[in-house]
């Protein structure tokens, strides 16, 4: 039995001084990825705390106030049109209980002319432009901003209709598919690989648990962005709908545990850009560079821009 303990203790050393000297070098085993984009600022919907969500004037006040990168969702309509939104059923947006995929493009109806601000529970936008917009025109408009798009719907359709509108305009290299449903990311990634993509919760947990048992130095990856929560917005400015986040003792164990900052230089290493969200207040930007994020999401284009240029004049 001795005999044993000689190898394992050996083995299992040799393994983990690889493992943290390889966490901190991983272009030792990896070649860095190259995406077309690197992008710091990036407005959720488009940067909804100041302008009604996902609407062209939001998109476009968002990029007046240098953002580097769009988030949005998108559904379809009955008649095959590619509508961007964050919701199918258009009741909280628009008061309408209502789906996008039963209504032709011309019967949407308009947004409501103050939104409350998901992330920012208690506060409203608004604006002038109250109507949906179509994921062409905005490709049409800014051809040169990187968009991220999440696929909510596991539907064919839908996502072959996204990748011919991203390969018209010329937007491969661009433009990221996002989904939290693994089975919707792999439909994405068949239909256009040519697209980088981001992790899905599957994937994500995963990496957690490469990071935690010292094998994610060893372990290729795919995806080029990680976009997470950061944790400490829960039940301060998003409240969320799962009874099980709202548990103080909870949020505090999941910003523990997905909070390491050596992982997230770890991935920057490997040219796996890190986007935390939705940071709506300055206290959480700062907080989302801190630990290592590598690009921060908001609502609030215009805050966000202030703290970043305010942040760099003092590094």
């Amino acid at each position: 039995m001795s005999g044993f303990w000689y190898l394992i203790v050996p083995a299992l050393g040799g393994y983990a001084v690889a493992s943290l000297y390889l966490l901190k070098k991983p272009q030792v085993l990896h070649r860095r990825k190259r995406t077309a984009f690197h992008c710091t600022h990036i407005s959720h919907r488009g940067g909804c705390g100041e302008r009604i969500e996902s609407t062209m004037e939001a998109f476009t006040h968002a990029v007046k106030q240098g953002t580097e990168m769009l988030e949005l969702d998108c559904h379809m309509t009955h008649d095959g049109h590619v509508v961007v939104s964050h919701d199918e059923n258009l009741l909280r947006q628009t008061g309408h209980d209502v789906t996008i995929s039963s209504l032709r493009l011309q019967d949407l109806p308009l947004y409501k002319d103050r939104l409350e601000v998901t992330f920012n529970a208690g506060h409203y936008s608004s604006g002038a432009d109250r109507k949906f917009a179509l994921l062409e025109d905005l490709f049409r408009k800014f051809p040169e901003i990187p968009i991220s798009i999440e696929i909510k719907e596991n539907n064919n359709q839908l996502i072959e209709k996204v990748s011919a509108l991203v390969k018209r305009y010329h937007r491969e290299e661009i433009t990221v598919w996002a989904s939290a449903n693994s089975a919707i990311l792999t439909k994405c990634r068949q239909t256009n690989g040519a697209m980088p993509y981001s992790f899905s919760i599957y994937r994500g947990v995963l990496l957690l648990l490469f990071f935690y048992s010292g094998l994610l130095p060893f372990v290729p990856l795919g995806e080029s962005l990680l976009q997470f929560y950061l944790p400490r917005i829960f039940n301060r400015t998003f409240i969320p709908e799962n009874t099980f986040l709202r548990n103080r003792m909870v949020v505090f164990l999941i910003e523990k545990v997905t909070m390491r900052k050596s992982l997230f230089k770890h991935l920057a290493a490997r040219g796996i850009q890190v986007h935390l969200f939705v940071c709506n207040k300055e206290e959480d930007i700062r907080a989302a560079l801190e630990v290592g994020a590598t690009g921060v999401m908001s609502d609030y284009p215009s805050l966000l821009s202030s703290v970043l240029c305010r942040n760099k004049r003092q590094e």
